[in-house]
């Protein structure tokens, strides 16, 4: 469910015991925020939660930056080992990388930081509520609030939060609560299912992070090429692609594969190999990929995917070879 910002100020969200329970009472007007993992993401929510009244009382961040970025966006806010953020804390933030994730909601309840009807929402888009088990038997209301964004650090990340969607996913008693947060942290919610948060993260890797690797890649060669502003050249360009792939998918695409040109295909790899092997392999597994969408569109006759296809595999085989 998709549900836009509202302009003024949203409910507070009910503190609730353990899943299966009765509603606790009303939550204060303030609920005391605590953020474990100070880093690119915690501390724009942190602050985001901040300005929608609650008080952040304490984060916790290891690295250098981590402290700088804490003292930027949230002023005056201590930073203590992550027991002590849980033990100050009505609502939890967990904004941690998501293979120590797990390791860390189970060490916490193993010293008993957690305490009934508290919340707590992690922001790892790979992870859904299964990962925050050990603190639910303790008591805690569990929510999974991942900001589909990119935050890269700097100070137009409190910006980019605005407006961002976010992939919730919760209990089916608890959604209002999930939503009612993003909704205060200026995100817009939608539903993940607990099964689905898997291929969905594999999505946004696969459309945002390896977009960041495919421009490089093709900045890097025009650089090759002899071209010395390469962002000049791929700005344009690349924002058109982009918007042809929102807006129409398969049916937006152009260039050499769409039109079956099979010497052209040929070419790039040649020059490839010759001029910038190491991209030779991301080449033909994108090249093979978009042949194969080509002709699941019907962009493409069989006819003329075929040839592409078999290039593409011979390409492979010599490689191997």
């Amino acid at each position: 469910m998709s549900v836009r910002p509202s302009r003024g100020p949203a409910p507070r969200p009910p503190v609730l015991p353990a899943a299966g329970l009765a509603p606790a009472a009303e939550a204060p007007a303030r609920l005391r925020v605590g953020v474990v993992g100070a880093g690119r993401v915690g501390a724009v929510l942190g602050a985001a939660l901040a300005a929608a009244g609650h008080d952040v009382v304490a984060a916790s961040g290891l690295s250098a930056a981590s402290a700088e970025r804490a003292a930027r966006l949230l002023p005056g806010v201590p930073l203590l080992p992550a027991d002590e953020v849980v033990a100050a804390s009505d609502l939890v933030v967990l904004a941690v990388p998501d293979d120590i994730l797990a390791g860390l909601v189970a060490g916490l309840a193993e010293t008993g930081a957690w305490r009934r009807g508290q919340l707590v929402f992690h922001t790892s888009g790979a992870h859904g509520l299964a990962v925050l088990a050990p603190a639910e038997g303790a008591g805690v209301l569990p929510l999974a609030l991942h900001p589909a964004m990119t935050f890269s650090g700097g100070p137009e990340d409190a910006d980019r939060v605005v407006a961002a969607p976010f992939g919730v996913t919760s209990r089916p008693e608890h959604r209002a609560v999930a939503e009612t947060l993003v909704l205060e942290m200026a995100g817009e919610p939608f539903w993940v299912d607990e099964s689905d948060r898997g291929l969905y993260h594999a999505a946004l890797v696969t459309g945002a992070n390896h977009l960041v690797t495919l421009v490089a890649e093709a900045a890097d060669l025009l650089r090759t090429a002899g071209v010395a502003d390469p962002a000049k050249v791929l700005g344009p360009l690349l924002t058109a692609a982009l918007d042809n792939g929102l807006r129409r998918g398969d049916r937006g695409l152009t260039g050499p594969v769409s039109r079956g040109d099979v010497g052209t295909v040929a070419a790039h790899l040649q020059t490839l190999g010759e001029r910038a092997p190491s991209a030779v392999d991301a080449y033909v597994a994108l090249a093979r990929r978009t042949t194969e969408r080509a002709l699941a569109a019907g962009r493409l006759k069989r006819h003329e995917g075929a040839p592409l296809l078999e290039l593409l595999s011979g390409s492979t085989e010599d490689a191997a070879r």
